[in-house]
């Protein structure tokens, strides 16, 4: 497949962050772009609005007549997420259409360019989202497709005018396989879409497999407690490494380190958003943009004005009176990372967390592990299982957590009844967490504490 030869693309799925970065590309080139996805969100009411059609019932007679034919002007991508049973999906499958998943057409796009890819269980987004904006507000410039909506550019696709791209690369159905990257950053491996792998070790295996598919003379950069063989460049921000984040303290809200490498020593660094995790993907962001040779002074004042990423570690309301953050976080790891840095920045004030669990198989795997990162608030409410693409599996609840957790102010609810004791109870400090539709409680919550 030429993707210069390409007209015409359809996504199924289209309203997954992936591939709804795709769809913009593809549009931005001058396709005409269209797909099917099932549910209507923010993100597709996005892409009607720049001129994208989306469909959300699984029916042929919806598909445009320009696509009801195989053509070599014409893509066919689609996501893994999407059911086998699908009718669209089913029908480009049984008329000649060769289809493409999300990633085999990220890594078409991105072979012929400068690449940097961040892969990782955890902290890719942030971490890539940081990468290009440094990039973007030095003025060295990058395309990006990015897994989350950039809070300062307000999409998840960036355009460029040199051949640099950062890409989010996906571990889930090993999907960052399909990269050969120049620069590649592993910001972590612990275990999880193990649905996909069986056990930790497999998952272990192909970031192994990711590390070692550098082009000629590429540089891997990677967290220092990471079981990697690869030669390559450790980051910190608590042990010794070759590239370290130090003297890190709260001021006045905000986080500020300092960075050292053999090289470099740069002070007094602010950090826009908040988290100590998030020093740790500043400190990887910051070596691979001293590798492209941007000026310390240029790093630091991007740094400065990033607004991070929606439902990373996400201000909602910040008042006085009131402190709502919402994250995306869904494995025991993010959870600590988010509830940690709570607080650290928050350590005299009561935190409420909502939670929503993602995936049944993650809540089995993870039960545990959910309990003790939970138990470090102190009042929790839990959501039920936010299925995704799976089927129940007996026995599986987020009664799993609750059961495990030592905490006594827990209690389990619906999404409309969560609100309501919201705005009973009124939290001097909020968080929400979860991969699910969790994001649909963000609005009624934020009104529910800016209006008391």
């Amino acid at each position: 497949m030429e993707l210069q030869n390409i007209k015409r693309v359809y996504l199924i799925g289209i309203g997954g962050i992936g591939m709804s970065g795709l769809a913009r590309y593809f549009a931005h080139l001058g396709c005409i772009v269209c797909g099917y996805d099932k549910t209507s969100t923010d993100l597709t009411d996005q892409l009607h609005h720049e001129g994208i059609q989306v469909i959300f019932e699984d029916r042929v007679d919806w598909i445009p007549f320009a696509f009801k034919e195989p053509n070599e002007n014409t893509l066919i991508i689609y996501t893994p997420a999407i059911p086998r049973d699908s009718a669209i999906l089913n029908y480009f499958k049984d008329n000649g259409f060769e289809l493409f998943k999300r990633s085999h057409v990220l890594g078409l796009i991105s072979r012929s360019m400068f690449t940097i890819a961040v892969a990782g269980t955890h902290g890719k987004t942030t971490t890539s989202c940081m990468i290009a904006h440094i990039l973007k507000d030095s003025g060295k410039d990058c395309s990006a497709f990015l897994g989350g909506i950039s809070s300062n550019y307000n999409s998840n696709v960036l355009f460029g005018k040199n051949n640099i791209v950062v890409v989010e690369a996906d571990e889930f159905d090993r999907s960052f396989l399909t990269l050969r990257p120049d620069i590649a950053v592993i910001t972590s491996m612990d275990a999880d879409h193990l649905d996909i792998y069986g056990n930790h070790e497999h998952l272990t295996e192909s970031f192994r497999q990711f590390a070692s598919q550098l082009k000629e003379n590429g540089r891997l950069i990677y967290h220092e407690d990471l079981p990697l063989t690869a030669e390559g460049i450790t980051y910190s921000a608590h042990g010794p490494a070759d590239v370290r984040a130090v003297n890190i303290r709260v001021k006045d809200g905000s986080f500020y380190f300092d960075f050292k490498n053999h090289l470099e020593d740069i002070k007094d660094i602010k950090l826009g958003i908040a988290g100590l995790h998030n020093i740790e993907n500043a400190t990887a962001a910051i070596e691979v943009a001293l590798k492209l040779d941007i000026e310390p002074a240029l790093i630091k004042r991007a740094l400065e004005s990033f607004r991070g990423v929606k439902r990373r570690f996400e201000y909602i309301v910040k008042t006085k009176e009131h402190i709502y953050i919402d994250d995306y976080a869904h494995h025991p790891e993010e959870l600590r990372a988010a509830i940690s840095s709570i607080k650290t920045l928050y350590p005299d004030k009561k935190l409420t967390t909502i939670f929503q669990p993602h995936l049944y198989t993650r809540t089995r795997d993870f039960a545990d592990g959910f309990a003790e990162v939970l138990d470090m608030s102190d009042e929790l409410v839990m959501l039920d299982i936010y299925p995704a693409r799976e089927l129940p599996i007996e026995g599986v609840t987020s009664d799993m957590i609750l059961s495990r957790m030592q905490m006594l102010n827990k209690r389990k609810c619906g999404k409309q009844e969560a609100v309501d004791l919201m705005r009973t109870e009124k939290p001097e400090l909020l968080l929400t967490v979860g991969a699910g539709d969790i994001d649909q409680l963000v609005q009624p919550l934020k009104n529910v504490l800016e209006n008391v």
